[in-house]
């Protein structure tokens, strides 16, 4: 096998993989997993605000 061969075995590998991980990113199976990241942040900046609103009601009496 000569260097062309090997590459063209590689970009068909690096195609597969790509397809692979879109197929994966998109599935239904992760699509629970991944809502539930994309609001962490947002679950953290709630629990803060009340932990804040605690501070202060206890600090007013």
């Amino acid at each position: 096998m000569d260097y062309g061969t090997y590459r063209g075995i590689l970009t068909l590998v690096i195609l597969v993989l790509f397809i692979v991980i879109v197929v994966w990113a998109y599935s239904k199976r992760t699509k629970s997993r991944f809502d539930d990241a994309a609001k962490a942040i947002f679950d953290d900046e709630i629990k803060h605000d009340n932990t804040i609103s605690k501070e202060e009601k206890e600090s007013e009496k």
